[in-house]
């Protein structure tokens, strides 16, 4: 009882976990500081110890860092530290040794533990805005548990804006690395933008990611949610809205903006805005070869009408002699 009451003692000092209190039993603990003995004073001292096992293990970043592993190899951190604890346990258990040989020896075993917890795999962790990313969780040696990402599971909604009768793709794709069972859910809400989840009805399930529409009509348009799980934990919900334009309202829209750069003052035309030079004098001379075209095609109109006006004023003289002579007879 002595002993659990002193180890309490220890504890006030640092009340939060660490990499060392996350793996090393309490009793294993008592048994390596049992034979601790201050050199001043010639006394055992195990809060002394407790102390030493904070500043060593409990309160060194460098070995925070180095427990900073990926998911499932919070084990490896416990072989590697009972390697170098449970030794000197055993070998210290009921003797007595000086400050000066727990220093060293407990310092030697911190080394150690960093050295081989460092070489663990690592992750590149949590990857904003959204999805439930169980892999990219790294291990705490504070908390003695895995840091989630803590983003929500529904993305923002993106837009994308279609011709009709154009192919529309969606992927359901994320940053970060995904388990192997996963399964893609595709839902369509027809018109609205939302991310309300009853206003969905389920359009494919399986594991493709993508979602291919060949030829994107009116009715196509609305948003469309891609929702990846795991067994039965959902990791990610992606939004897409598709806004679908009538083909002949594109149409006319193109036209009138070729018509609004041919009314530009001095005949000039204005790239389009962020167009670079380059490509406006790559589309001059087309431009150019269409306006002349429309000009020959008006000069030929006109000299077809003034050859018909002519023709019509020869043949109207011979109509109006014939009368004269009627009229004399």
């Amino acid at each position: 009882m002595l002993w659990t009451f002193l180890w309490f003692v220890g504890l006030l000092w640092h009340p939060s976990l660490s990499c060392y209190q996350c793996f090393v039993d309490v009793e294993d603990s008592l048994r390596l500081c049992w034979g601790y003995v201050l050199t001043q004073y010639h006394v055992r001292n195990v809060d002394e110890c407790f102390r030493l096992l904070d500043r060593i293990f409990n309160l060194n970043q460098t070995v925070i860092e180095a427990g900073r592993v990926g998911k499932g190899f919070d084990t490896n951190l416990q072989q590697i530290l009972d390697a170098e604890i449970l030794p000197l346990a055993e070998e210290f258990d009921q003797k007595l040794n000086d400050e000066m040989v727990y220093e060293t020896r407990l310092q030697t075993a911190a080394d150690n533990f960093i050295a081989a917890a460092s070489k663990l795999p690592r992750v590149s962790g949590c990857f904003p805005p959204c999805g439930f990313q169980i892999l990219g969780a790294v291990y705490n040696c504070i908390t003695c548990l895995y840091d989630s990402c803590e983003f929500p599971l529904d993305c923002p909604v993106e837009e994308i804006d279609i011709t009709e009768n154009s192919r529309s793709r969606m992927w359901c794709k994320v940053p970060f690395d995904l388990p192997n069972d996963v399964e893609v859910i595709w839902r369509f809400a027809e018109e609205v933008k939302t991310q309300e989840m009853d206003q969905f009805k389920e359009v494919t399930a399986g594991v493709d990611t993508l979602y291919s529409i060949p030829s994107t009509s009116l009715h196509h348009q609305g948003t469309y949610q891609c929702e990846i799980f795991s067994g039965s934990r959902s990791i990610v919900r992606l939004y897409y809205y598709i806004s679908v334009t009538p083909q002949l309202v594109a149409g006319h829209t193109e036209l009138q903006e070729i018509f609004d750069l041919s009314l530009l003052p001095g005949g000039q035309l204005l790239p389009a805005p962020g167009a670079s030079p380059r490509s406006f004098l790559l589309l001059l001379p087309s431009l150019l070869t269409t306006c002349l075209t429309f000009s020959l095609l008006l000069l030929f109109l006109s000299l077809w009408v003034l050859i018909w006006m002519l023709k019509s004023e020869h043949n109207h003289p011979a109509e109006d002699s014939d009368e004269e002579e009627d009229l004399d007879v």
